[in-house]
């Protein structure tokens, strides 16, 4: 009876829990996980309550009490055990096999001393808390009603929610807890898969609006421009009668247009019948308006209707009196001026400007001799609008201050033209020293010669301004200048401005003569020395340029001047400028020097050479080159700079010379002669540009780089027999892995396969470890559609040269070329096992599942890369276009902030706003991108078909030019084109133009 009173209550608590994460548990399996908890607390129980009872539990309340019966035993004398205390651990019955049991005696009353007597039967009125025990039962009711009972889940309420919460309690829901945690584990991965694709059901049936105009936006590429513009407005249809000709609203033509007219003689007083009453041109007789023609003339009288008008105007304005004292609270001829004046033309706060104005005018009261006050009162009424006032008070300024400058000026300036022009002669009458007012006072004056006139009047008061002599010079023409300036160098013989322009005007020898006499007046300034130095140059006195420039530093460091070399150096730069290059280069050879450590001189003057070049004075950058060959003339370094410099700013000739004068201090260089060689080859004498590498073979016996070099020169005039000889006689006495390298590729370009993959088989017993002979190997095997044979060349490079990223690029696109996609993956994990955190491996990794058409695989594969490598640009870029269209545009922000100068990156930026229509901000981007690395070759391609586009031919021509300076050789792209063996003697601007038409605007 026992058990099945427990095995209902288990029962019931598998219903409580209600738990839907494990429907496939048995409610049997629960009630047998939870009876040994259950049987061991309830004989535990039971023990305790047997122990505490004595010698029995029936006697001790273990179950209904047991009444005495009578026996003839009752009077003999009682055990002396009884009524003692069981000993411990004694079990009544346990002997005999009785077992105990508890009943309600033993766990006590089911109501407590203090709770509240039941009064259910007790009258309606007096109903307490039995209302309340009720209301609690009904309660209970609702809860386990019909409607709150799942067949599974049971009862929605708790059923034991009010009983004590013991340990085993917390036992039995740490237990169901980790079943419904182990549960939730085995279904988690259905579960989600479930939910991913309810999701993308439910996207499929209810899309955004976004995506339901996706395909209509990709349309809009193909509206041309004449369909866009016809494209009407969003109010055309509303607005549409009001547009209507016949609806069209009318301004009333104000008088004085009519008048206008009448005076100048235009009688048109026909009327118009579709323009409305008072139109013109009608044809119809007799349709005139009535009572507007004047009887003598016909036309119309319109200084009468105005009269009129004004009549009536007035008669409304007297109409508006005060009804007590019966005057005129309007005045009628005020009334349109006060209107006008109450139209505020200031926009800061009201309050703020009685302030000031309350404070300024206690600073003109406390002091009314200080000037600033005046000035900003008037500015403080002419910002408020009232201009007048603000008239009034600097003219009362200039009253209690006739000796301000500022005042006077401030006064003029308010003041309307002929008002300001009195102001002006009152303030030189106050203050005939003022420079300030003088120029103030030509200002004002319209006519050049009342301008003049004024200036020689100011130049009699104020002889030693130099400002007024340079404005009077500036009205004159040059013969009056020169004698004006002539009589300025006497009155102000330190202003140098006034010296050099007088020497300017002047002949040659009176222009010698000036400068030694401003030199004497002068003797610390360097600007007379260098105009000295120019004048002998520009007459042809080349050699007095060097002796002037020397000179004036002895001269100038006897008089105690500091010869500031930056400041020597932008003087060069002027010069330079302006045309006189003797002076500039002279002035560089003096100052070149001064100020620096002798260790610091090849850097110092690499610096300023770039510096020059940067401000366009190449003729200064090419002396500090010269200068720093004359110190330097081993070093190889500042040769190549200046070769350098030469190639890129000078002529063919100067690079020539120049690389001719190199080679002689540094015959060991052998990129000088290479240079010497290109240069001779480039302008199309290949006889000079072998003589050239038969002078550098001597002074370089067994050069790799000359070799090769001879090699290309021969390869590229057609003189393939030639090249070959010359690798042979490399190959013996320089044998290099590049050696045999270029024969191979000689052999291959010119379709000699055999010999290709014999001198390929010889270079590999010597050079094992050189990962392009195996690449060569395998793409010559490719070529002949040996794809065992290639394959096993990959493999065997790989062995050899496990760190060779290309080899396992080449093997894996071999892989997926013949199709097998899940081997070419295998060999991209394997490569990027061995080497890790490898961009380009990860993105072929990234590229193989995007063409196998697993998008999402790509784009976590994408995600582990930029995790392994963060800083990557090739990464970022790619996944800019991994992105859909909206996101793009944020995924490019963040690939900035990572890689914010990585050419890929910027160049993902520029095809950005490309597919956006954004022309100009991709051509910035495209032109930021070559500028920070001009040898990315797919950016020039990229530039260029973006060029062709969207750009004219003269933009296509420099992007061309600008391309074949730079010779890029990287790129993938790029490459894949440069390096075609059908593409070998292709020059660079051919190349650009295979590349950029191969790219396809898919991006």
């Amino acid at each position: 009876m026992l058990l099945f009173c427990w095995s209902c209550l288990l029962l019931l608590l598998c219903h409580e829990c209600r738990s839907s994460l494990f429907p496939k548990v048995s409610v049997a399996v629960l009630v047998e996980a939870t009876m040994a908890t259950t049987a061991a607390k309830q004989t535990t129980k039971i023990v305790s309550k047997t122990n505490a009872g004595g010698a029995g539990a029936a006697a001790a309340g273990g179950g209904p009490p047991i009444m005495p019966l009578a026996s003839p035993l009752m009077g003999k004398k009682k055990k002396p055990f009884l009524g003692m205390p069981a000993p411990l651990g004694y079990v009544p019955g346990l002997g005999r096999g009785a077992t105990g049991f508890t009943t309600r005696s033993d766990i006590g009353p089911a109501r407590d001393a203090n709770d509240p007597v039941d009064d259910r039967h007790a009258p309606p009125g007096k109903r307490t808390v039995g209302d309340q025990m009720k209301k609690s039962q009904d309660d209970d009711d609702e809860d386990l009603n019909d409607t709150n009972y799942d067949e599974f889940n049971g009862y929605a309420g708790s059923l034991f929610s009010s009983g004590p919460y013991e340990k085993d309690d917390e036992e039995a829901d740490a237990i169901y807890a980790a079943l419904d945690k182990r549960m939730d584990e085995r279904r988690k991965e259905r579960r989600e898969l479930r939910e991913k694709e309810e999701i993308e059901k439910y996207r499929m049936e209810r899309p955004k609006i976004q995506q339901q105009f996706s395909d209509l936006k990709r349309k809009l590429a193909e509206v041309s421009e004449e369909e866009w513009l016809s494209i009407p407005e969003v109010g055309d249809a509303r607005n549409k009668r009001q547009r209507n000709p016949r609806y069209e609203k009318l301004t009333p033509v104000p008088d004085s247009f009519f008048s206008k007219h009448l005076q100048t003689g235009e009688n048109h007083t026909s009327v118009d019948p579709l323009q409305g009453l008072g139109g013109l041109n009608t044809p119809y007789p007799g349709s005139m308006t009535p009572g507007l023609m004047t009887p003598g003339t016909g036309e119309l009288d319109m200084r009468k209707i105005g009269q009129a008008r004004n009549t009536l105007m007035d008669m409304r304005l007297s109409q508006v009196s005060d009804s007590v004292s019966g005057q005129t609270v309007v005045d009628p001829k005020g009334y349109l001026t006060d209107l006008n004046s109450m139209i505020p033309t200031y926009g800061g706060d009201i309050s703020d400007i009685k302030k000031a104005r309350l404070l300024l005018k206690s600073v003109r009261e406390t002091n009314p001799h200080h000037p600033p006050a005046w000035i900003a009162s008037a500015r403080l009424e002419e910002v408020t609008g009232k201009l007048q006032v603000a008239r009034n008070l600097i003219m009362k300024g200039t009253e209690m201050c006739p000796k301000s400058e500022d005042v006077w000026l401030e006064a003029a300036r308010l003041q309307p033209g002929d008002t300001a022009k009195a102001v002006v002669a009152q303030a030189v009458r106050h203050l005939p020293q003022s420079v300030r007012i003088y120029i103030r006072a030509a200002e004002l004056e319209t006519d050049i010669r009342a301008k003049k006139r004024v200036l020689r009047k100011a130049l009699e008061n104020v002889s030693k301004s130099v400002r007024l002599w340079k404005t009077a010079v500036e009205l004159e023409e040059p013969e009056d200048a020169r004698i004006m300036l002539s009589r300025a160098v006497e009155c102000c013989p330190t202003s140098v401005e006034l010296w050099l322009a007088l020497a300017r005007l002047e002949t040659y020898e009176n222009a010698r003569r000036v400068l030694n006499k401003a030199r004497e007046n002068i003797p610390t300034d360097r600007h007379i020395w260098i105009t000295a130095a120019k004048l002998e140059e520009a007459n042809g006195n080349t050699q007095m340029v060097d002796k002037i420039i020397d000179r004036a530093i002895t001269s100038l460091r006897a008089n105690g001047v500091e010869i500031n070399r930056e400041q020597w150096i932008q003087d060069a730069e002027e010069c330079d400028k302006a045309g006189s290059v003797a002076t500039c280069q002279a002035v560089i050879r003096a100052v070149i020097g001064i100020g620096i450590e002798e260790e610091d001189r090849k850097h110092t003057w690499m610096e300023d050479a770039d510096s020059c070049v940067a401000h366009g004075a190449l003729e200064c950058a090419r002396a500090i080159y010269a200068h720093a060959l004359q110190v330097f003339p081993s070093k190889k370094s500042v040769w190549l700079r200046a070769a350098y410099f030469e190639k890129n700013h000078g002529t063919r000739e100067s690079l020539e010379a120049l690389l001719q004068r190199a080679v002689a201090h540094c015959p060991k260089a052998e990129v000088l002669w290479l240079m010497g060689a290109k240069s001779k080859w480039l302008a199309g004498d290949v006889p000079a540009a072998r003589s050239i590498l038969a002078l550098a073979f001597q002074a370089n016996p067994n050069s790799e780089e000359i070799w090769l070099a001879a090699v290309k020169l021969e390869s590229e005039n057609n003189e393939y027999e030639r090249a070959r000889r010359l690798l042979a006689k490399a190959r013996s006495s320089a044998p290099t892995a590049r050696v045999f390298m270029k024969s191979v590729k000689l052999e291959w370009v010119l379709g000699n396969i055999e010999a290709a993959q014999d001198l390929c088989t010889e270079a590999l017993k010597h050079y094992e470890d050189f990962p392009k002979l195996w690449m060569m190997r395998g793409q010559i095997e490719e070529q002949c559609e040996n794809m065992d044979k290639a394959r096993e060349g990959y493999n065997q490079g790989l062995k050899k040269c496990p760190h060779s990223v290309p080899l396992w690029l080449l093997l894996s696109r071999l892989e997926e070329r013949v199709g097998q996609l899940t081997r070419a993956r295998a060999i991209l994990e394997k490569a990027r096992l061995k080497n890790p955190q490898c961009a380009e491996l990860w993105l072929e990794s990234v590229r193989l599942e995007f063409r196998a058409g697993l998008k999402n695989i790509s784009n976590t594969l994408m995600a582990k890369a930029l995790q392994e490598c963060p800083s990557s640009g090739i990464l970022w870029a790619e996944a800019v276009f991994l992105e859909a269209r909206p996101q793009r545009k944020t995924k490019s922000v963040d690939a900035l902030k990572k890689c914010e100068h990585d050419p890929h990156v910027l160049l993902a930026v520029a095809k950005l706003f490309w597919s956006e229509r954004k022309i100009t901000k991709a051509r910035e981007w495209f032109l930021r991108t070559v500028k920070i690395e001009p040898d990315l070759g797919d950016a020039w391609a990229l530039f260029y078909k973006f060029e062709l586009q969207h750009g004219t031919e003269e933009q296509q021509e420099e992007v061309r030019k600008r391309c074949e300076n730079a010779e890029p050789r990287h790129g993938e792209l790029w490459c894949a084109e440069s390096k075609h063996v059908l593409n070998w003697q292709k020059k660079t601007g051919e190349i650009l133009v295979q590349v950029a038409s191969k790219i396809k605007n898919t991006f």
